[in-house]
């Protein structure tokens, strides 16, 4: 997203932040009525073209909105999709990406509250690798023929009890609705969301052997002054890696052998 829909975005997430700031409001029932719309918008082109108009007046869109939606979903839902179609959007796809990504932040919210945000984020990491490298699970998964129920089925039995229930949702959410997203594209998008809740960076660290505990706690810091922001590090093994070490932060690449290279250049960087 760019302009206008950004900052829309940015809003309706300060919005959604303050609604789940409550202890009386319920993320998680926040994420399941966010995701009906989202699916409503979705099938909708016509409906989606008409709330994201400019030159309609922002409180009939809103009023639009609750006679759509005002008896399938709870106050808090209708308030905050009514205050995210009197906005502004660069195109009407955008607001339906922007509704997609606070039913999934609404779920890690949940996970945060519970004290299970840092095991949600580690799952959907391992789950990502663990679909790149079963090309047999990974076209199960996205199996255009396949339909959504059975995708959530077999999901349900791979993940469940052995992960937190928000991953379960979340990864059932992007398997059952793509939107014209690659799985891996998906589940890094989701990985992203889970950082920012603890307004840090991911940094996906490949290394030819496990990293001991204080190489680990050396990078991070290393890694947390470069970048000036928390560094979460999701660690991978692969014996071919080049040079020993490889460390992916965005489409950002840093090559090296060991931590203190890491620790040079940020003491460099500082001087």
């Amino acid at each position: 997203m760019n302009g206008a829909s950004r900052e829309a975005l940015a809003a309706a997430r300060e919005r959604l932040d303050a609604l789940t700031d409550s202890t009386s409001a319920d993320a998680t029932k926040l994420a399941d009525e966010l995701t009906a719309v989202t699916a409503l918008l979705d099938r909708e082109p016509g409906l989606r073209r008409v709330l994201t108009d400019p030159a309609q007046p922002g409180e009939a869109k809103a009023e639009l909105v609750r006679r759509l939606i005002g008896a399938q979903v709870g106050t808090a839902t209708v308030d905050l999709v009514s205050g995210m179609v009197r906005t502004r959007w660069s195109q009407p796809r955008d607001l339906v990406d922007a509704l997609e990504e606070l039913a999934n932040v609404a779920d890690l919210t949940a996970a945060q509250k519970s004290g299970a945000l840092d095991d949600v984020e580690d799952e959907l990491f391992r789950f990502g690798r663990i679909v790149s490298s079963n090309t047999e699970l990974r076209a199960a998964l996205t199996n255009r023929s396949a339909g959504a129920p059975a995708k959530v089925e077999l999901l349900r039995r791979l993940l469940g009890g052995r992960a937190k229930p928000a991953t379960e949702r979340l990864v059932g959410r992007l398997v059952s609705a793509p939107r014209g997203r690659s799985l891996e594209a998906g589940l890094e998008s989701l990985s992203r969301l889970a950082a920012e809740r603890r307004d840090r960076m991911v940094a996906v660290v490949t290394s030819a052997v496990p990293l001991s505990d204080g190489q680990k706690q050396r990078l991070g810091a290393a890694l947390t002054r470069l970048y000036g922001r928390r560094m979460h590090l999701n660690l991978d093994v692969d014996p071919e890696v080049v040079g020993g070490i490889r460390v992916q932060i965005g489409d950002e690449v840093i090559n090296g052998s060991i931590a203190d290279r890491l620790e040079d250049a940020a003491r460099r960087m500082a001087s």
